[in-house]
């Protein structure tokens, strides 16, 4: 079980940053991955509050690109998934949402259809 709990910030200039309460001593160990690939360059520094981290993640360049791609945060002392953060780009967001709208639209239309008809069968 991990000593550690991950609070999400921000995500700004290709940088997600959270903040990393600690239970027990010492520098946490965090991993972040993509793909399954150690994501690099990550910073950890204390903060004025004890026992408290702020984690920044600079998302790589390659990891920019169309459709979903997800980060895992995870404890690197026993591999315990802390949290994760996502990106959405591309055309295929916009397919995604069309769908989604659309599916949408059509359950209104029935519900409006099975309403008025039980108000004009109960009336």
């Amino acid at each position: 079980m991990s000593t550690l709990t991950l609070t999400p910030t921000k995500m700004r200039q290709g940088v997600w940053e959270g903040l990393v309460q600690q239970t027990g001593s010492g520098v946490p160990q965090i991993r972040v991955t993509h793909l399954d690939v150690t994501v690099p360059d990550i910073d950890l520094q204390e903060t004025s509050t004890a026992g408290q981290w702020l984690l920044q993640v600079p998302i790589p360049v390659s990891a920019i690109s169309e459709g979903v791609q997800v980060f895992v945060i995870s404890d690197g002392t026993n591999d315990e998934t802390l949290g994760h953060f996502t990106l959405i780009a591309g055309e295929v967001l916009g397919d995604d949402l069309r769908a989604e709208v659309e599916l949408l639209r059509a359950e209104l239309d029935m519900l409006k259809r099975a309403f008025r008809r039980h108000c004009t069968e109960t009336s």
